[in-house]
C-alpha cells in the first residue's frame, strides 16, 4: 500500500463503545468533501488525497513521488482550489536561488533603507514542483521554514502564515541533473506518498474528460470550489489532539520503529521523530474515520507513507532488490499487535 486508504464517506458521530466522537462533525464533513471536490480534476488518486488531508491535520509536509504525467502537480493545485487558503507555486530549477524562495532585502532609493520583500514561501500552501532539480543550497532554504515555520533574513525571524504546508513533487526516474534530497531534509516531510499510474478504467476516464473539454489549467471551469477553510482545519486539529492513545498503542508504535533499527537490511532505522510522526498520522486517520481512539490498524494504515523515507537501505540489500516498503511491511508482520 503506497498511501493510506481513501477517506471514508458517511462517517457518523459515534463509533464502537466510546460514544460520541470528540471534535467538530462539520469540520470532518468539510474535509471529507475535499475528496469529491478534487475528483472533479483528478481521477483515481484517493489515497494521495487522504495523505494530503492527514498532513494538514498534523501540520506536516508532503513529498509526492511519481513518474511524469500522473497528475502530481494537478493534485496539489486541486487541493489548493478546494481550500480557502492562499497558495503559491515554485518551479525548482538548477539556477533557483534561496532568496527566490524565502525573500530578500531590497534597497529603496527613496527612503535610503532596505526593506524585506517576502518570497513565495509566505503562503499557506506552497507547491514545490520538482524539488530534486535544484541544488542543495536552495533545497536547504526550506529547512527552517518547514521545521520552525519561520524565515530568518538579516538576523530577523519572520513567522510564516498558519496553516502552512509544503507539498513537494519529485520524479523517481531521470536522475541525471537532479539533486537527491539529503536525509535531514527528507525527515522534515511528514509523509512520502507515491502517486501510481492509473488503472485502465481510470485512464479511459481521464481521456474521456479531455475529449469533453476538460482543461487542467482551468480548475475553475472544472467546477472546483472551496469546501473547507482555516476554521475547519483548526476545529479538526483540536479534535485530533483529543483522540485517545492508549499505552499499548504508544508501545506498538515504538516497537515498530525500534524493529527497523534492528533490521539487517537497513543502515539507518526510524528515529524517535519518526515515531512521533507515526503516532500523529495514526491519530489523524482515526479521527477521519469517525473514532476518538487509535487502533493498531490505524498505525498500520499510515506506517508506509510515514516511515518509508526515514530509513536507509544497506547497499547490499538494495542490490538484492529490497525496498523500504518491503522492509516496513516485514516489520509490521513480525511486531506483535496489542490486543
Amino acid at each position: 500500500m503506497s498511501a493510506p486508504p481513501p477517506i471514508p464517506t458517511g462517517t457518523t458521530g459515534t463509533t464502537g463503545t466510546t460514544g460520541t466522537v470528540s471534535g467538530d462533525a462539520a469540520a470532518r464533513a468539510s474535509l471529507e468533501a475535499l475528496r469529491s471536490e478534487i475528483a472533479k480534476a483528478v481521477v483515481g488518486q484517493d489515497p494521495a488525497v487522504t495523505g494530503l488531508v492527514v498532513a494538514l491535520l498534523c501540520r506536516g509536509h508532503v513529498l509526492l513521488e511519481g513518474v511524469p504525467g500522473v497528475a502530481k502537480t494537478l493534485l496539489v493545485r486541486a487541493l489548493a482550489a478546494s481550500l480557502e487558503l492562499d497558495t503559491k507555486r515554485v518551479q525548482f530549477t538548477p539556477d533557483l536561488m534561496p532568496s527566490d524562495v524565502t525573500g530578500s532585502l531590497v534597497y529603496d532609493a527613496r527612503t535610503a533603507e532596505f526593506s524585506f520583500q517576502p518570497g513565495p514561501v509566505f503562503t499557506n500552501l506552497l507547491l514545490a514542483d520538482e524539488i530534486n532539480r535544484t541544488p542543495p543550497k536552495t533545497q536547504s532554504s526550506l529547512l527552517e521554514a518547514m521545521e520552525e515555520r519561520q524565515v530568518t533574513v538579516d538576523g530577523i525571524p519572520r513567522p510564516l502564515p498558519d496553516p502552512f504546508l509544503v507539498a513537494a513533487t519529485q520524479n523517481p526516474v531521470e536522475y541525471e541533473g537532479t539533486y537527491p534530497l539529503p536525509e535531514a531534509q527528507l525527515d522534515r516531510f511528514l509523509l512520502k506518498l507515491t502517486v501510481p499510474l492509473p488503472s485502465r478504467d481510470d485512464e479511459i476516464n481521464v481521456l474521456n474528460r479531455h475529449a469533453n473539454g476538460f482543461n487542467p489549467r482551468d480548475l475553475q471551469a472544472a467546477g472546483i470550489r472551496p469546501v473547507a477553510g482555516p476554521a475547519d482545519l483548526e476545529a479538526a486539529r483540536t479534535a485530533v489532539s483529543q483522540t485517545t492513545v492508549s499505552p499499548e498503542i504508544a508501545g506498538y508504535v515504538v516497537d515498530i520503529c525500534r524493529a527497523t533499527r534492528e533490521s539487517p537490511s537497513l543502515a539507518l532505522g526510524v528515529s524517535p521523530r519518526g515515531a512521533t510522526a507515526l503516532l500523529s498520522t495514526a491519530r489523524a486517520w482515526a479521527w477521519l474515520t469517525g473514532r476518538d481512539y487509535v487502533t493498531p490498524d490505524d498505525v498500520k494504515a499510515l506506517a508506509l507513507p510515514t516511515l518509508r523515507h526515514r530509513i536507509q537501505l544497506r547497499p547490499e540489500a538494495e542490490m538484492e532488490g529490497v525496498t523500504p516498503d518491503s522492509v516496513i511491511t516485514a516489520v509490521l508482520a513480525h511486531v506483535p499487535v496489542p490486543r
